[in-house]
């Protein structure tokens, strides 16, 4: 199954060859057919991209999702989910300035 890999597997591919087959064969087999569906998939890589910062990562995914259906109602609730996971981080370590008493 051929996948559109990323602009940096070009470059990858470039410097090193058979690491940049081993790293292609993951990333097909990571987006091939399974038991997501590819929107599902999409969404999920959307918000992995949000969490590291990708910020071309965000722009593409969001674009694919919205081909493959995606409303902006599920982008939303995606980064919605990607806040509540990752935004929640400065809270829990916030609470540790104030250890429990008992």
């Amino acid at each position: 199954m051929a996948i559109k890999l990323p602009p940096f597997m070009e470059v990858l591919a470039q410097r090193d060859e058979e690491f940049y087959q081993a790293v292609a064969r993951v990333l097909e087999l990571a987006h091939g057919p399974g038991a997501l569906d590819p929107k599902t998939k999409t969404l999920i890589s959307l918000a992995l991209d949000a969490c590291v910062g990708s910020e071309r990562g965000v722009q593409v995914l969001s674009q694919r999702a919205r081909e493959l259906g995606a409303t902006d109602q599920e982008i939303n609730e995606v980064m919605r989910l990607v806040y509540a996971v990752v935004g929640s981080k400065p809270i829990i370590m916030g609470n540790l300035a104030f250890p429990s008493k008992g």
